[in-house]
């Protein structure tokens, strides 16, 4: 991003983040020199596997930079202990507030414990940590993700899908499929099969379409944890001379599933604006970490607690929408969403 550019703001990409390491000594005393000019905030991100997770990235930095505070940033690859000794390392480093992605919420309550002891502020972001009572838990209204992916099903005319999900280690994934169900449900529309992608690996989306033709060909339609999995599935139809016959949901907005969309192998993706997001929780990280309260009128259950939340809203997109939701808000260009259609074809009737 430009402004992410042209800020002058010392961002701790430290060694921790390529190879698991805590840091190197010239980490440390930059950090150290960083405290005594203002906020520190600790962002540690489950893996940049999932495409907007850069974007959200960008934003966050962006947008804490303006208000003065440093970022340290941090990147797990997926690995949950390594996550926990990044976030160790950054309550040894006395930073003032951690924003987690979370690889499994649940194996994180004993060490964002040991935070809340130190008196740092602790942020579930997008993915809520269970019974660890974060003081703030900021994502999209995951439900409400869910049940656009079923209604834009049940619109379709589908009376039998197959749910390939994300792990249940994303405490997200529950509550999309809470959302799914009751739609599936109202509209007596039979699951066929539910299947557990591992660590949101996409290639595994694929794999079951092998492993499970039988399956797929009795399916109508196929609801996709994310579109990384749908793009992954999508493939895998077309290599089985399926794409397009089975309508093909995902969320995320990613490239490839938008130029599906285009194209007419996936059905539709849920948007969620990840700047949006990303710059309100940057903002409200910087209120906690200066001590400071956050206004916020909502609530939900971790499990054990109750904690303030804020959910902001996504946006189902199909053929119909995309120009105006997707190109025209500038997330991608026309000319990569269109760039496997002809012009002719990419204009909307």
């Amino acid at each position: 991003m430009k402004g992410y550019l042209k800020k002058i703001v010392v961002m701790t990409l430290s060694l921790a983040m390529l190879s698991g390491c805590a840091s190197s000594s010239a980490d440390s005393a930059n950090t150290s020199s960083n405290k005594e000019d203002g906020i520190e905030i600790g962002l540690c991100f489950d893996s940049f596997v999932i495409e907007r997770w850069e974007k959200d990235r960008d934003v966050f930095v962006d947008t804490a930079s303006s208000l003065g505070a440093t970022v340290n940033v941090q990147n797990a690859n997926g690995d949950v202990d390594k996550q926990i000794e990044q976030i160790t390392y950054l309550i040894d480093k006395g930073v003032d507030c951690l924003v987690i992605i979370p690889v499994d919420g649940e194996a994180l309550t004993d060490v964002i414990k040991t935070a809340k002891e130190k008196d740092i502020a602790v942020v579930s972001y997008d993915r809520i940590i269970p019974n660890a009572d974060t003081d703030l838990y900021i994502s999209f209204d995951n439900n409400m993700v869910g049940q656009m992916l079923g209604e834009s099903l049940a619109d379709s005319g589908a009376k039998s899908v197959v749910m390939i999900c994300g792990p249940l280690t994303d405490g997200n994934v529950p509550m999309v499929n809470d959302g799914f169900y009751s739609v599936m449900n109202e509209n007596n529309i039979e699951i066929l099969d539910t299947y557990y992608c591992e660590g949101w690996k996409a290639e595994l989306g694929g794999a079951y379409v092998y492993d499970n033709l039988d399956t797929i060909k009795q399916a109508d339609a196929i609801m996709c944890g994310n579109d990384d999995v749908a793009t992954s599935v999508i493939r895998a139809l077309a290599v089985c001379q399926l794409a397009g016959e089975k309508p093909v949901v995902g969320q995320d907005a990613d490239l490839p599933a938008c130029q599906h969309i285009v194209e007419g192998t996936q059905l539709m993706t849920v948007f969620k604006p990840v700047s949006k997001l990303a710059e309100q929780a940057a903002q409200l990280s910087v209120q906690l970490a200066s001590g400071e309260d956050i206004d916020v009128d909502s609530t939900i259950s971790d499990g054990q607690y109750d904690i303030p939340y804020v959910a902001t809203e996504p946006v189902a997109v199909t053929r119909d929408n995309i120009d105006e939701v997707i190109i025209d808000s500038g997330f991608h260009s026309k000319e990569d969403v269109y760039m496997n259609v002809s012009e002719k074809s990419g204009e909307n009737e």
